[in-house]
């Protein structure tokens, strides 16, 4: 049976990202709080996946940029609070502005010395990744699947950002509010990234999946597919969806409280309600209509020849952690998620 469109898309941002997150801690002295840290540096940066890099850092300038121009140039939110706190970044007033009390918005961000450090690890890897895959996969694939993606972006909305965001309230992927100045490059005036283009393909199909839908695609595609009336432990479901326990106990809240799923017993079990049921059935149905509709969109040969192009990536491989990398020592899932949990815990696409 074919995986459906979204989650060939998410698998490959994924695994991509992981890739690209395991050479970013090999060479960046770091610490994580439940896993590794590189001898001395508790009190250095605290460890965040690529997501941070592209929604943030990358836009962080010798000089700073003021807080109200980030987003414009991300084209999404970033966790600003969270980059302060975990060592990348420092905010506050312009120096050159000399009234009393600085709008926030016009205050600047600057890079610590760690974050201007981080950002020079960070700089490379997009490339250093995509040549990886073009020696494991095929440049003429890789190639191939650039084409397919870059024809799709080509007919979608400018103002979709190069990343995912992080997800809003309910779990549900959005786009910014506002358009931006810069567009469908990355600084410098280069190409989009692999992971860029994986990112605006794959963020199109949930906010559409997402328009239709009282649930978002993240909790359907990570938690509803893997429930049934009969129950799940608990314990079982990140092994089961490839997503970390705390991203489960976020979709968890949200489905026990509009009476999609319950949790009882000992071991804790949980099952889908008869309205679980239904969005269950209702998710799946819904990726069918969508991918047809695409097809009658962008033409049945584009989409034909971006599945094609995603399926011979499965299965993945080279995306194993390094012996001394966090994911070494964290269990290891069945599957890569079917949608990123892009969180504001630092953007892991399980929502580490």
């Amino acid at each position: 049976m074919s995986l459906p469109l979204s989650t060939l898309l998410s698998e490959s941002l994924v695994a991509f990202t992981i890739e690209f997150d395991n050479e970013f801690e090999k060479q960046m002295p770091h610490w994580t709080t439940n896993y590794s840290a590189t001898p001395g540096s508790r009190r250095g940066l605290w460890l965040v996946s690529m997501v941070m890099w592209l929604n943030c850092m990358r836009f962080v300038g010798e000089n700073g940029v003021r807080v109200s121009e980030l987003e414009d140039f991300a084209r999404t939110k970033t966790n600003l609070e969270g980059m302060k706190r975990w060592g990348y970044i420092v905010v506050g007033p312009d120096p050159a502005d000399t009234r009393p009390k600085p709008p926030r918005p016009d205050w600047l961000i600057h890079a610590t010395p760690k974050g201007r450090y981080a950002q020079e690890v960070w700089r490379p890897l997009l490339d250093v990744i995509e040549k990886r895959w073009q020696a494991r996969f095929g440049k003429d694939e890789i190639g191939q699947l650039r084409e397919s993606l870059s024809a799709l972006k080509g007919r979608l909305d400018p103002d979709l950002p190069d990343c995912l965001p992080i997800l809003h309230y309910g779990l549900f992927s959005r786009a910014a509010d506002r358009k931006s100045q810069s567009r469908g490059q990355e600084p410098g005036g280069s190409v989009l990234a692999l992971p860029s283009l994986l990112s605006r393909v794959l963020l199109a199909f949930a906010i559409e999946f997402e328009d239709e839908s009282r649930l978002s695609l993240a909790i359907c595609a990570n938690v509803i597919r893997v429930l049934d009336e009969t129950g799940v432990r608990l314990r079982d479901l990140p092994h089961l969806t490839g997503v970390s326990k705390e991203a489960i106990a976020m979709a968890l809240g949200i489905l026990r409280k509009n009476g999609f799923a319950a949790l009882d017993g000992r071991p804790k079990m949980v099952d889908l309600t008869p309205l679980g049921r239904e969005a269950q059935k209702a998710y799946v149905w819904q990726l069918g209509v969508l991918e047809e509709r695409w097809r009658k969109r962008f033409g049945s040969h584009a989409i034909l020849a971006l599945r094609n192009s995603l399926e011979r990536l499965v299965p993945f491989s080279g995306w194993e952690p390094y012996p001394d990398g966090w994911r070494a020592s964290a269990p290891k899932p069945a599957t890569l998620p079917h949608y990123p949990m892009v969180l504001h815990r630092g953007g892991f696409p399980d929502g580490s």
